[in-house]
């Protein structure tokens, strides 16, 4: 019997957050040479769905309408929105009342905001996109949240970070329902990786680069983002703000929120992930930024950004070709 595979998509959707992982599993089927999933589209009225996009999609079931299957797996599309708000009544008791029956319930994207305002991911490891995080782990401290995953798996509750993860989530259910061989099959004809290196910090603009505190920070701040490869230690940097080396040090972190060393490795990560990006090698990477040496450039970038210069440099590299 298939599985049947059920997407939560909210008016404002974002597409590829639904049609991603429902191309994921009609692969599946492919592969499989058989009806492994099921597929549905579920929403919360009648009428087309309207993504973020302005692309419409077709409900198969609407919540609070007869005749709604049991699924195997639920997952919840993410929305730009759906961060904002808070949600109605029936649709929170609907994924709670999934949730208890399903397998496997998640989300994608956004989508882990409406199963924390369901409670369904208090005391359990979840991740979203990492340009949320903040907030979701503002409003829903009880969520263990890790940041920097591409997707979490957690008991029954599978959560992918954003967009283009809900592809590398449901490609690891498929294989956990028809094993490494098939999901391999699936990523080969996608063109997708089997497994990603590292997690989606990789990814990410922080904005560790926009000056903040008072003016006389600011300008210490602008210079280093535009000279990183100089030398950038406390005493050099009280010296253009005119203090003493104490009193930026500590005005420094009360305003900025990090000691000033910790901001200027920082800088100096986003001045290499651009530098890499353009397929720089890491070694040329590490003395224009302002790093002692290659060990310590790879040792600050893998902590940070959660791979080495070199893998985040060939999966740069690798995108890049694969658009030309």
């Amino acid at each position: 019997m298939a599985l049947r595979i059920g997407i939560l998509a909210m008016d404002g959707a974002q597409l590829l957050d639904v049609s991603g992982p429902l191309d994921v599993f009609a692969e599946a089927n492919l592969g499989a040479g058989r009806q492994a999933y099921a597929l549905s589209i579920v929403a919360t009225a009648d009428g087309p769905v309207t993504c973020s996009s302005g692309a419409r999609l077709l409900p198969d079931f609407i919540i609070g309408q007869a005749g709604m299957p049991r699924f195997d797996t639920m997952l919840v599309a993410g929305a730009p929105h759906l961060g904002l708000k808070a949600h109605s009544a029936p649709v929170l008791e609907w994924l709670r009342a999934v949730s208890a029956t399903a397998r496997r319930y998640g989300s994608v994207c956004t989508g882990a905001f409406l199963l924390a305002e369901a409670g369904l991911l208090d005391g359990r490891h979840a991740t979203t996109h990492w340009a949320v995080a903040d907030r979701l782990a503002e409003h829903f401290p009880e969520v263990i949240l890790d940041v920097d995953a591409i997707h979490v798996r957690d008991g029954k509750i599978r959560t992918a970070a954003g967009v283009t993860a809900g592809l590398d989530l449901a490609l690891a259910l498929v294989e956990e329902d028809l094993g490494a061989e098939i999901a391999r099959r699936v990523a080969a004809q996608l063109v997708m990786y089997f497994r990603r290196s590292g997690g989606q910090l990789q990814y990410s603009r922080r904005g560790a680069g926009s000056p903040t505190g008072r003016s006389a920070l600011q300008q210490v701040q602008r210079w280093v983002i535009a000279n990183p490869g100089e030398e950038h230690g406390v005493d050099q940097l009280a010296g253009r703000a005119g203090m003493s080396a104490r009193h930026f040090a500590r005005l420094f972190r009360q305003e900025v929120g990090i000691t000033p060393s910790a901001w200027v490795e920082a800088i100096r990560v986003e001045a290499a992930q651009r530098l890499l990006e353009a397929g720089a090698a890491p070694k040329l990477v590490a003395d224009q930024c302002g790093f002692s040496d290659v060990d310590t450039f790879r040792r600050a970038f893998q902590r940070k950004i959660g791979v080495t210069p070199a893998a985040y440099r060939r999966v740069q590299v690798d995108e890049l070709q694969a658009v030309l």
